[in-house]
């Protein structure tokens, strides 16, 4: 029975099985042979249920997913992981890996969009309710790293509402952020709308107007060295059909 399996770490996507592309029939695919799926962190909970819908109309195939910060599944090209679909939380990382030829533009579509929120620990011992109370001197924010689309984000949110970030700690993918927010560690924590809903029982969400004008938006793309492109090319088409989008709608993405 094939299986949609996810990952998390570089060594293990690194440690996946290749093969080749010369004369690749998709009804062949073996179990040694998945479709590698780089997803950003954010995706993951989709993404999963996706290849698990994906599969099971493909028996014949499997997909295994690695879930991380778009920026960082973006090194990992680099350093000469193997994948065959690349989807990221902004287009800045996608661009980067269009630039550097890790990516096919041709293949490049924009599949969803999100928003920043807010979030508290359920019992808000720092009394915060919006984004100027989570930037007040004695509050423990956290948020993404700059160089992460979710910290980016923050960043742009925080100067369209006149506010400048003052973060404890910035976090490499934005599940960390609300980590540290659902254990206590953090008074309030910039994340994905999307990654509030995963623990909707510990934490309390406060809205930002600001991030209404402003949404992140997720690209997908076929790496330019995948063993499989009829494949990758099928598990994007299934993203963007009626199906992928109403998985990704019930997990709160919105279309672009």
């Amino acid at each position: 029975m094939k299986r949609s399996t996810v990952t998390g770490t570089w060594l293990v996507a690194f440690a996946l099985t290749g093969c080749s592309a010369d004369g690749h029939d998709p009804s062949h695919a073996s179990e040694t042979e998945p479709i590698r799926v780089f997803a950003a962190a954010s995706l993951q909970p989709s993404f999963e249920e996706i290849a698990a819908e994906f599969t099971a109309e493909n028996p014949h195939l499997e997909v295994d997913i690695s879930a991380a910060g778009s920026s960082t599944l973006v090194h990992n090209l680099h350093a000469g992981a193997p994948a065959d679909v690349l989807a990221t939380a902004d287009e800045a990382s996608m661009q980067d890996a269009h630039d550097a030829e890790l990516t096919d533009p041709n293949s490049h579509e924009v599949f969803a969009a999100n928003t920043l929120v807010g979030v508290v620990p359920a019992d808000n011992p720092a009394q915060v309710n919006s984004l100027e109370e989570a930037t007040e001197p004695g509050v423990k924010l956290v948020t993404c790293a700059p160089q992460v689309p979710c910290g980016a984000l923050s960043e742009s949110v925080a100067q369209a509402a006149g506010v400048a970030l003052r973060p404890v700690s910035e976090e490499h993918q934005v599940v960390d952020v609300l980590g540290k927010v659902r254990t206590g560690e953090a008074d309030a924590g910039l994340v994905y709308a999307t990654d509030a809903r995963l623990a909707s029982e510990e934490v309390t969400v406060f809205p930002i107007t600001q991030a209404e004008q402003q949404r992140n938006l997720y690209p997908i793309a076929r790496t330019t060295d995948t063993g499989h492109p009829e494949e990758a090319d099928a598990f994007i088409e299934f993203v963007h059909s009626e199906r992928g989008q109403a998985i990704l709608a019930s997990h709160g993405f919105l279309k672009p």
